[in-house]
């Protein structure tokens, strides 16, 4: 704890005090008791935000800097300063003794760790500078070593596989439960997890989307029972389920299910800026070897907007968030009832849970079908942007994605639901001829490191059917690999990238920017 350890004695001896006395010593030993607890309980009151106050009294001080950062609070670049503002350069500073470090904090660091732990349902919470890739690859490697086995779906994003890659994990893929009208990759089904845990015994771990982009839940509690009866841990990617931790009627989250470390993206429904992110772990993970972990690939030079941001978000959350969240529900309710009855698309919610594959849904998620008016839907995703001037998260060869949060409006939501109704209206074509399905199950040949790091040559992308791929493709967002180190190459896929690319998909990866080569394994 980070209060002195003479409080703690204190609150012991007043302990003492209340079993062996009686009457009027037993009432002071009471208040004692509470007084000397209330010095404890103010490290876990909510309403603080340590590292924001730390910043605070910084700019009071009025320091004279002749450290790092460069730009001098903001005094040796006006048009910095000028274009994000004085107030917020002036607290971009370098680590110093009140403000904490990152790397080993003991301090204001500190106790918002412990916040954002109490918070969260954790017993230990990291701040996390390098996004949620940093997150989940910190926990990837905290608990894999080289040719440890993993079971995971292959729908992941790309930093799960970018972990294997540095570790040199093995990956046991449970290859998703598709849905065939929607195109979309499911959750895992238990009795796949099951099949996995029982063929694989030695595996160390299994890691679970929670949820998937689209908003799929797989059934989080059981898997994570089947992980720690077969002596596994087991992971979560968190990244788009920051709000399950406070909206009333979500899906379980993974502190809650007794899943043994989870990422979460705080930038992204929980408000805080963009890069900032948590670690989160459960009671049996040994916080000092995930710093360990953490520090061998974080920045030591921790940004204080980003830190602050998070400590803001998290007292914001934990004051606020069970209001927050239900009124987001409530616009994304509206907006799918809305978009639905439009015609011919699908905004799909909870009607889809099916108790295994999609054993919970995301209430906040907006995807919508687009397939049925004859446009794919990164098609209407550029659509949006460039007629209507409207940025939605992402568009697949099916569907899209409008992310909604804390800071969304239902007059915005009214402006999205007329333009979809416009698009269908001005563009709506005949169906047939586009893909249905964005998912295609992988064939392993090589981990993901072993492939990586091989010999290899680069091939026109075209001639390269039956050679193992050694490098990313993907379309960015989501992020999910179409192609990932260690995979053999089909012209099933090959057709899939063309198709995506000609649809306008945002194609990334490659050692080429333009993909019109890949390199495979030699």
């Amino acid at each position: 704890m980070s209060f002195p350890i003479w409080k703690m004695t204190l609150e012991v001896i007043c302990k003492l005090f209340i079993i062996v006395y009686d009457g009027t010593n037993c009432v002071f030993a009471v208040c004692a008791f509470f007084v000397f607890r209330g010095v404890k309980m103010k490290k876990t009151d909510q309403n603080r935000a340590p590292i924001y106050e730390a910043l605070q009294k910084f700019r009071e001080m009025r320091v004279v800097p002749f450290d790092v950062p460069g730009h001098k609070h903001g005094r040796g670049n006006p048009e910095l300063t000028a274009f994000l503002g004085e107030q917020c350069v002036s607290i971009d500073v370098n680590s110093m003794k009140p403000l904490d470090n990152l790397c080993h904090p003991i301090s204001v660091i500190r106790d918002a760790e412990m916040l954002a732990a109490e918070a969260f349902g954790a017993a230990h919470a990291f701040l996390m500078v390098g996004g949620t890739t940093s997150s989940v690859q910190s926990m990837v490697l905290s608990t894999c070593k080289r040719g440890d086995k993993i079971i995971l779906p292959r729908n992941v994003h790309r930093s799960v596989i970018n972990a294997l890659v540095l570790c040199g994990a093995v990956p046991v893929y449970v290859n998703p439960a598709v849905d065939v009208k929607l195109g979309i990759s499911l959750g895992m089904r238990r009795e796949q997890v099951a099949k996995a845990i029982s063929e694989n015994p030695d595996a160390v771990a299994v890691l679970v989307n929670n949820p998937t982009y689209y908003g799929v839940c797989s059934d989080l509690r059981a898997i994570v029972d089947m992980a720690h009866k077969a002596g596994m841990l087991c992971l979560a990617d968190e990244a788009h389920g920051t709000h399950f931790y406070f909206g009333e009627n979500m899906p379980v989250s993974a502190m809650s299910a007794g899943a043994d470390m989870a990422s979460v993206s705080m930038h992204k429904s929980g408000g805080s800026l963009t890069q900032s992110s948590l670690l989160l772990t459960g009671k049996n993970i040994n916080d000092g070897y995930v710093r360990q972990i953490i520090n061998l690939t974080q920045t030591t030079s921790a940004s204080y907007l980003l830190m602050s941001s998070l400590d803001i978000s998290r007292r914001n959350l934990a004051l606020r968030g069970k209001n927050v969240f239900a009124k987001v529900v409530e616009m994304a309710d509206y907006a799918r009832e809305e978009i639905n009855a439009i015609g011919g698309y699908y905004a799909f919610g909870k009607e889809i849970v099916n108790g295994n594959s999609i054993y919970d849904f995301d209430p906040t998620k907006l995807s919508v079908h687009t397939r049925d008016i004859g446009l794919a839907g990164i098609e209407v995703y550029d659509i949006l942007r460039d007629d209507y001037d409207i940025q939605i998260e992402f568009g697949d060869i099916g569907n899209i994605l409008a992310y909604l949060s804390m800071g969304d409006r239902p007059q915005e939501l009214e402006r999205l639901v007329s333009a979809l109704a416009e698009i269908r209206r001005r563009y709506q074509k005949d169906p047939s001829g586009l893909l249905s399905q964005e998912y295609i199950d992988p064939e392993v040949v090589a981990s993901p490191q072993e492939a990586f790091y091989a010999k290899k040559k680069s091939l026109p992308i075209g001639e390269s059917a039956g050679c193992v791929c050694s490098e990313f493709v993907m379309c960015y967002p989501p992020g999910i690999p179409i192609l990932a180190p260690g995979e053999r190459i089909t012209k099933e896929i090959l057709d899939y990238i063309e198709y995506a690319r000609i649809k306008g998909c945002s194609m990334t990866g490659p050692e080429d920017p333009d993909i019109m080569n890949i390199n495979v394994l030699a």
